[in-house]
């Protein structure tokens, strides 16, 4: 049982061509949508569907956090209902790990596929997205991966010795667009020409972005905004409302 955790970004993409040319056999591809991506990333996984399709590699899998009642709950409006921002404004990344590990985790955990494969003692391969250039990412999660009980991490942009240059290199080769920076549209690690293009040609989707580091403005007590040492709001939307 072999499967990708899509993140939507340049080294998934590259990844899952590279799969494909070395004839490695895929499964499962999950996404987990937090319901705030940006737009060219939710036109990417149309475009890579498609892609897929024509490979003969399954489509996509979307998955989404939901409440204990089964209910939607995108991080977008856990943030407005707590008056809070991201937590990775705060130097964690517990959002990360609420609206992208944990709802993957969850779908696989009742996968039959995946379920049928645990039954028998065995693992679950799972294919991670890092290049040849993050040797310390996966380095940092060795000992973890070494015990997970359940999955068997494989690395293999690295084995490969694909770069940040050659994912890129490998989807112009595949004939499809570069997919972008795969992030929430108010994610505190946006960096200032992002912020910008957002509000050049997002409007409103920058405005969402205001208004929630507005809605958390009160409870703010060691950071200043979406900029964690600024705020957007002072920095690039003064003028909006």
């Amino acid at each position: 049982m072999n499967i990708v955790s899509f993140g939507g970004g340049t080294n998934s993409a590259a990844l899952l061509i590279g799969l494909y040319k070395h004839k490695i056999p895929i499964d499962l591809i999950t996404f987990a949508d937090t319901g705030a991506e940006h737009p060219h990333t939710y036109q990417f996984i149309e475009i890579i569907n498609q892609w897929l399709a024509e490979h003969g590699m399954p489509q996509i899998t979307v998955v989404q956090y939901v409440d204990r009642y089964g209910n939607r709950l995108s991080l977008e409006t856990e943030c407005l209902r707590s008056h809070t921002l991201p937590s990775i404004a705060y130097g964690h990344k517990r959002c990360s790990q609420k609206h992208k590990i944990a709802p993957q985790e969850k779908f696989c955990n009742n996968y039959p596929p995946c379920r049928k494969v645990w039954s028998r003692g065995k693992k679950v391969v799972k294919f991670i997205g890092y290049d040849a250039g993050e040797y310390y990412r996966s380095d940092k999660v060795l000992l973890r991966d070494l015990a997970d009980p359940k999955y068997s991490k494989w690395y293999p942009l690295m084995e490969w010795g694909w770069d940040r240059a050659a994912c890129i290199r490998a989807i112009e080769a595949a004939d499809l667009p570069q997919p972008g920076k795969s992030s929430c549209f108010f994610c505190p690690s946006m960096r200032a020409e992002e912020i910008i293009d957002l509000r050049e040609h997002y409007p409103d989707l920058f405005r969402r972005a205001l208004a929630l580091e507005d809605n958390a403005r009160a409870n703010l007590k060691t950071v200043q905004g979406l900029g964690r040492n600024y705020s957007w709001r002072e920095r690039f939307g003064k003028e909006f409302i």
